[in-house]
């Protein structure tokens, strides 16, 4: 038959087969047209493309005669689906088959993709099956069915760059895509323009959001664009953007399919992924979906760049600031019906419209009435009646403000009743359903813990296996849930206690309303039971954090915030301090604040539960830079303690550990020193030298030394606290990890730069290995290791590109007005100031000012400190006047909040000294330096860098007074102990060589 069907192409076309070929295809089988087109240029024939979805109301003949308008041959690319395109009636498509096409015969071939029955009809075209066979296969038999000899452009080579990929083959990393919607419909121009614009779009902004309201068909469209063009990319990669933990829970998850060196922290994958999506290694072909992305907060720290694409949906507008955006409305009112008269065969075109016209072409809605219609085989009139005249209670009012007919409650109400009947164990799962969150609901916890206490109407799901299927089958056939698959899903081995569904936000709205019953509160309690269960136990180890992720957000809506049982409690508090761990600090914050607000209403304020809020809410308040909040958080948590009838020395002593803290932090650093010291006394007398409470109290005071300018001090806490926390916590403990970086800080502000470069070197190697290379930990020994670089003189050549990748990683992190990542921006910014990039240098100094200013308030030291440095940018730019009004007004605050021998006071007065020199002051520069040189060699000891600057500075002053003799002595002096402490070829050496006036860089540092 095959040879026979080859010698009639060649009549037409050819000895060699056909020169031009239409490749005529339904918008879903894309991929293969494509493919096929690819194979037929390799072989020297042309063809063209054409997506066929023939209008129901022009009739099927006129339509095929179009397609014989073109020269050459017609190849239809067939399956089912394409005889339900219009949608038309098969005896209509068995009619032109046996008459018009079999008159054309000689025009008209086939392949066909599905092993199910085609019409009986099709066999007039001789389709050639494609379906279930691999690609040498596949395209021997076309050029067969085409009648080209394959040897016809033997040695022809398509650029490797543009194969596209067998459509039975998928991309190499394909993550938990929604299975494709065999019902989808329509959207065909839609989804071209998506296409065009994410290939039009220049690299690193191929960016589009779909934008529409709840229920218009927004992931559905996405879903089928990643299948219909999967051929296009490599890496397929789907996350779930409803809740912002999962969001970035799955989407850290991408680094281990890319193969990525990383740890679990989820910022940590996070900045791995997108910088490997970036460079567009190990695959410059990607796609990630972000499915019901609303919120755009933080959206730059998650969006990728790069040569691949971004699609996201949502109901948020404003991503029009950071992506393209594709309104998505609802269907035109042909889709509606076509979708409607496929899904329920019975219902003729006229009754189709009247009831797309009924739920306003809104796709969810058409897909409720299209289930009903098909499964109950109800006639339209009644159905409409039914809809239009049913009565539920009090339950009229429309759904929400998204626009949904009223008629849609209507509509769900007919299929729950009929539910309840037919199938009353859907009902349970509903109703379930309904009291975890919209979005995912891990919904298998139910199986996976048959010892939690279920009510009675809920413990058939533990028992029954098969009334669990069936009644989960139930809801997914009536689109009422989906299932979702994560992990080893794909594989097959997922069992049903690992079982997960996605409900969607306006269906759980409307489903809650409809089975808001007797059974609602014993359900609710039975979610956050289940929750409790499903809590792995431990928020410290980032493995357990996805399983976190997946449970908060369901905490609120099972009413697991004010529930009485310890269990739950736990859970809830597990929680939040896996957003402390995981640095989810919006999220924790946000579930603090709705804890706080439940447990106030019942429980005693200095509970033990309540004392372990306060501390994790204020440990999370400190992280996200909002100091002020903690303070007094902490203040009447510790005023409570005080007034309570009965005494909470260990209460006490932790609350007086966060307040030493939150002190520090809004710059009362005294203070804040005279109560660490208190508390490591306190904490040694109560828990012992080796206990972990007082390890952090000693790391605390050490810091607080720190930031007084006290190095020597700091530095033997430090060390004594590191060598306890070595044996009692071991060398790899977070807690010791930190305690080394503060040694190696140490060393460096006490001037011992090679000493604090090898240790910090070795404390970043640990870090790499034990945390991961971007660990919001490894990331700030990263930063130290850069300053200790700078400060010993010897790693200048890669050192601005390395602290740019630091700075960025850390805004991906925290945020650009983070504390954290405005230390990073003005020590930046010293670097470029340094090697002359000014204009980049005052841009980042401002930023840093302005930052730390609205961050602390301008009072605070770390504010006033860094004006230090934008006065030094602006002094470099021959704006010398404004500079020393910057200096002297710093100068003076610093002086006023540390005193005048505290060492950024000493390094202010160094540069307020040279400017007051280079304004023509000299006299006065002369007498702030000599006073500044006397407080330093008092304060830092006579071989300090900053001691040694101030004695270069008085000597440059004194030769300005002509005082040469005394300015010879003090500068050979500093000469020799520079090259004796740093090296004679230490950046600092050579500069007192040459005469360069010395300056004091500013790090800004909270501790």
């Amino acid at each position: 038959m095959a040879e026979q069907r080859s010698g009639g192409a060649a009549d037409h076309g050819g000895r060699n087969g056909p020169e031009h070929v239409l490749v005529v295809f339904p918008g879903y089988h894309r991929p293969w047209a494509t493919w096929v087109n690819q194979r037929l240029d390799a072989h020297g024939v042309r063809a063209s493309l054409q997506r066929w979805d023939p209008p129901r109301e022009v009739p099927l003949e006129d339509s095929l005669g179009d397609l014989l308008l073109a020269r050459g041959q017609v190849l239809l690319v067939l399956d089912d689906w394409f005889f339900q395109l219009g949608p038309r009636a098969s005896g209509e498509w068995n009619d032109v088959l046996r008459g018009f096409v079999a008159a054309h015969s000689e025009r008209f071939a086939a392949v066909n993709l599905t092993n199910r029955p085609l019409l009986p009809a099709t066999a007039v075209l001789e389709p050639v099956s494609l379906w279930g066979v691999g690609e040498e296969e596949a395209e021997a038999r076309l050029l067969s069915r085409l009648g080209i000899d394959p040897r016809r452009a033997a040695g022809r080579r398509l650029p490797a760059g543009s194969l596209i990929r067998f459509p039975d083959t998928p991309p190499e990393i394909w993550g938990e895509i929604p299975r494709r919607n065999p019902r989808f419909t329509g959207r065909d121009d839609l989804l071209t323009e998506l296409q065009a614009r994410l290939m039009d779009a220049g690299r690193g902004n191929a960016a589009c959001t779909l934008v529409g309201m709840s229920g218009i068909g927004k992931t559905q469209m996405a879903a089928e664009y990643a299948h219909r063009f999967s051929s296009d990319y490599d890496v397929v990669w789907w996350v779930s953007s409803d809740d912002r933990n999962v969001q970035r829970d799955r989407f850290g998850e991408l680094a281990t399919e890319l193969g990525l060196t990383t740890g679990n922290e989820p910022g940590e994958r996070i900045r791995a992924v997108r910088e490997a999506l970036r460079r567009g290694d190990p695959h410059s072909r990607w796609l990630v979906v972000f499915d019901g992305w609303d919120d755009t907060d933080g959206a730059n720290v998650m969006l990728p760049q790069g040569p691949g694409h971004v699609l996201i949906t949502s109901r948020n507008r404003g991503w029009g600031e950071f992506t393209d955006t594709l309104s998505i409305r609802g269907f035109d009112r042909a889709e509606s019906t076509a979708y409607l008269m496929r899904r329920a065969p019975h219902i003729t075109a006229p009754e189709a419209d009247e009831v797309a016209a009924e739920f306003g072409d809104v796709p969810l809605q058409l897909v409720q009435a299209a289930a009903w219609l098909g499964e109950s085989r109800m006639e339209v009139p009644e159905y409409l009646r039914m809809v239009r005249e049913g009565r539920i209670n009090a339950m009229d009012e429309p759904a929400g403000g998204d626009g949904i007919p009223n008629a849609s409650l209507t509509s769900w109400s007919i299929l729950i009743n009929r539910l309840r009947r037919t199938q009353p164990q859907a009902i349970d799962v509903l109703s379930l359903c309904a009291s975890f969150a919209p979005g995912r609901i891990p919904l298998g916890i139910v199986r996976a813990y048959p010892q939690a206490d279920l009510p009675e109407d809920l413990r058939w799901m533990v028992t029954d296996l098969a009334a669990w299927s069936r009644a989960l089958d139930t809801l997914v056939n009536f689109s009422v849930l989906s299932r979702e698959s994560r992990g080893p899903v794909a594989s097959g081995e997922m069992g049903p206690h690992q079982e997960s569904v996605h409900m969607h936000r306006l269906v759980h709205d409307i489903v809650a309303r409809l089975t808001d019953g007797e059974h609602r509160t014993a359900h609710r309690k039975a979610v956050r039971t289940l929750l409790a269960e499903a809590d792995p136990g431990n928020p410290m180890d980032s493995r357990n954090w996805p399983r976190y992720a997946e449970l908060l957000p369901h905490l609120e809506p099972s009413g697991a915030l004010n529930s009485r049982n310890p269990r739950v409690q736990t859970a809830v508090l597990n929680c939040l301090r896996y957003c402390f761990r995981s640095a989810e600090y919006r999220a924790g914050i946000r579930l603090a604040e709705r804890i706080r607000e439940n447990w106030s209403t019942f429980m005693d304020p200095v509970s033990s539960e309540m004392q372990e809020l306060t501390s994790q809410e204020c440990s999370i308040l400190r992280n996200y830079g909002r100091f002020r909040d903690a303070y007094q958080l902490d203040l009447a948590l510790r005023t409570r303690l005080d007034e309570a009838e009965t005494s909470d020395p260990l209460g006490s002593l932790r609350s007086d550990i966060s307040i030493a803290s939150d002190l520090r932090f809004l710059g009362q650093y005294q203070e804040s020193e005279r109560m660490q010291r208190d508390v490591v006394a306190e904490s040694r007398r109560l828990l012992g030298e080796n206990e972990f409470l007082t390890l952090v109290a000693g790391n605390n005071l050490g810091v607080a030394l720190r930031v007084l300018g006290r190095y020597k001090e700091a530095y033997e806490q430090d060390i004594a606290t590191l060598t306890r926390a070595e044996s009692a916590l071991g060398a790899l403990h977070s807690q010791t990890l930190i305690l080394g970086n503060n040694v190696a800080q140490d060393q460096r502000l006490l001037g011992q730069y090679r000493e604090a470069l090898a240790r910090q070197e070795a404390n970043v190697r640990v870090h790499v290995r034990i945390m991961g290379p971007q660990h919001l930990q490894t990331l700030y020994a990263r930063a130290q290791l850069a300053l200790c670089r700078r400060r010993e003189g010897s790693f200048q050549q890669d050192l601005g590109a390395t602290m740019a990748s630091v700075l960025e990683q850390m805004q991906q992190v925290h945020g650009r007005d983070h504390y954290i990542t405005l230390a990073s921006i003005n020590n930046y910014a010293n670097y470029l100031r340094e090697h002359g990039d000014l204009d980049h240098a005052r841009e980042l100094s401002r930023e840093a000012e302005a930052g730390y200013r609205a961050l602390l308030g301008p009072a605070h030291p770390v504010a006033t400190g860094v004006l230090a440095n934008t006065a030094l940018v602006l002094q470099a730019s021959g704006e010398r006047a404004d500079a020393l009004a910057i200096l002297e007004a710093a100068l003076a605050g610093l002086t006023s909040s540390l005193g005048s021998d505290h060492p950024w006071v000493l390094g202010c007065a160094l540069n307020t000294g040279a400017a007051r020199n280079f304004n023509g002051r000299v006299h006065d520069a002369a007498e702030l330096s000599r006073d500044t040189l006397r407080r330093a060699r008092h304060t830092l000891g006579n071989e300090h860098p900053l001691t040694l600057s101030c004695q270069v500075a008085l000597a440059t002053d004194l030769r300005g007074l002509r005082e040469t003799e005394e300015a010879g002595k003090l500068e050979e002096d500093a000469l020799l102990t520079l090259t004796r402490t740093l090296g004679a070829q230490h950046p600092h050496t050579l500069s007192a060589r040459q005469r360069n006036r010395p300056y004091w860089d500013f790090e800004a540092n909270l501790g």
